[in-house]
C-alpha cells in the first residue's frame, strides 16, 4: 500500500479523499488543511464519505512531510497563490513524495514551463527523489489524452476542437466565477482569466502537447474572445444574484495554428444562466459537458458528462480530474523520479475498483 496524503479539502480535495480511499493500492495517511475549523475533523467527514475513517485533519505540514509519505495529492488552489503552491509542491517533492496536482497551469506542459517555475522543481527532484505530474480536466484529459485517442479513429483529420460548455450557476467557487471569470461584473471590468495572454498561459501547453503527439509544429497560438451581458437579473442557488447588464456569458478560443489555419482549438463557452447567449453552442442537457470534435473523415464527436455530489456537473468535472491524477500514483511510484506530463503518464483503467464502493 502506498502511503498517500491529501493536501487541501476544497472542491478538489473532497474528491481526492474519496479517490484515494477507493484506490486498492493507496492508503490515506494524512489530510492537510488550512482552515483551523477543519483541524481534528475526520477525513471521511471532510471528503463526504458518510463515515469516519480514522484519519484526523491537521495543519502541521512539517510533521506530515517528516513522515515521508510516498505520494501527495496537492489539492490546494494555485489560481491566486501560485508562488505559495509552487513552494508547497517543492517541499513535498524534496520529502521524496510523488506529487499529483491540477494547481499550476504552466506545468501541464512541463517541458516548456517558464524556468522560474520549472527549475526549482527540477532541483527539488534532484534533492529529494520525488516526482511531479500536473493535470486536470480542462486543461487536462479533456484536451490531451481524450482528443488524441479519438483522433486515432479517423483516416483524415482536418481539425481538432475541444470544448468545455458549462452553466456555472451551480459552481461552488464564487470568487473564481465572479472575479477571475467576470460573471456579474460590468463588461468594462477586466477579469484576470480573460486578460490577453492568460488563456494562452493556461491552455497553450495543451495545444503544444497535442501538437507534439500529432507530429506537427505550431506556427502560432491565437486567442479570440466574446462576452455577452445578461438581459435580465438571475439568481443562482450557490452565489446569489447576477444583475441585468453585467457579464452573463463568455466564449473564447485558444487556437493552435498549423499551415496558416487553426487546426487545434480549445474553446470555452461559459454561462451563468442558460438564457444568456442562446445562439452559442449548449451542452445536451443545458448544464455542462466536455466535447471533442474531430473534423475530417469521418467526422467524430464525443461528449462527456460527469456529475458528482448531488448530480453537480462542476463537482463531476473535478472528480474526473482527481481520478486521472490519483490513478497515476502507482505508475509514478514505479517510474524514475522526475517531472512528467500527460503524454508520459498512461491513462490507467480502474484496476481493482469495479464494483467497489467507498460510501
Amino acid at each position: 500500500m502506498i502511503p498517500t496524503v491529501v493536501w487541501g479539502t476544497g472542491n478538489v480535495g473532497r474528491a481526492a479523499i474519496r479517490a484515494v480511499e477507493a484506490h486498492p493500492a493507496l492508503t490515506l495517511t494524512a489530510v492537510l488543511v488550512h482552515d483551523p475549523a477543519k483541524v481534528g475533523r475526520d477525513a471521511g467527514e471532510l471528503g463526504g464519505l458518510g463515515r469516519t475513517i480514522g484519519v484526523a485533519a491537521t495543519d502541521d505540514i512539517a510533521a506530515v512531510l517528516a513522515a515521508r509519505p510516498r505520494a501527495v495529492v496537492y489539492a490546494a488552489s494555485g489560481d491566486i497563490r501560485p508562488d505559495d503552491a509552487l513552494t508547497d509542491i517543492g517541499r513535498a517533492i524534496r520529502a521524496g513524495a510523488v506529487v499529483v496536482t491540477p494547481s499550476l497551469y504552466p506545468l501541464y506542459d512541463q517541458r516548456n514551463a517558464p524556468p522560474e517555475l520549472r527549475d526549482p522543481l527540477v532541483a527539488a527532484v534532484a534533492e529529494g527523489g520525488g516526482s511531479l505530474f500536473v493535470s486536470g480536466v480542462d486543461p487536462g484529459w479533456g484536451n490531451d489524452v481524450l482528443p488524441l485517442l479519438v483522433s486515432g479513429l479517423g483516416s483524415e483529420v482536418d481539425a481538432i476542437r475541444c470544448q468545455e460548455i458549462f452553466d456555472y450557476s451551480t459552481y461552488d467557487q464564487e470568487d473564481s466565477v465572479r472575479h477571475l471569470i467576470g460573471m456579474g461584473h460590468p463588461l468594462e471590468y477586466q477579469p484576470l482569466m480573460l486578460a490577453e495572454g492568460v488563456p494562452t498561459m493556461v491552455w497553450g501547453g495543451q495545444l503544444r502537447l497535442m501538437a507534439r503527439a500529432l507530429g506537427v509544429e505550431l506556427d502560432a497560438v491565437r486567442e479570440t474572445l466574446d462576452r455577452r451581458a445578461l438581459e435580465t437579473t438571475v439568481t443562482t442557488r450557490t452565489m446569489g444574484a447576477f444583475e441585468k447588464g453585467t457579464q452573463g456569458a463568455v466564449r473564447f478560443e485558444v487556437q493552435g495554428v498549423v499551415g496558416g489555419e487553426p487546426r487545434i482549438v480549445i474553446e470555452h463557452i461559459t454561462r451563468i444562466h442558460a438564457s444568456c447567449a442562446p445562439d452559442w453552442p449548449s451542452p445536451p442537457d443545458g448544464v455542462g459537458a466536455h466535447r471533442v470534435v474531430i473534423e475530417g473523415r469521418p467526422r467524430i464527436e464525443v461528449t462527456v458528462e460527469a456529475s458528482d455530489e448531488g448530480e453537480n456537473r462542476s463537482a463531476g468535472g473535478n472528480a474526473t480530474a482527481v481520478g486521472r491524477l490519483v490513478s497515476a500514483i502507482d505508475w509514478l511510484v514505479e517510474a524514475e523520479p522526475g517531472l512528467y506530463d500527460a503524454l508520459d503518464v498512461p491513462l490507467r483503467p480502474a484496476v481493482g475498483r469495479l464494483g467497489r464502493r467507498t460510501a
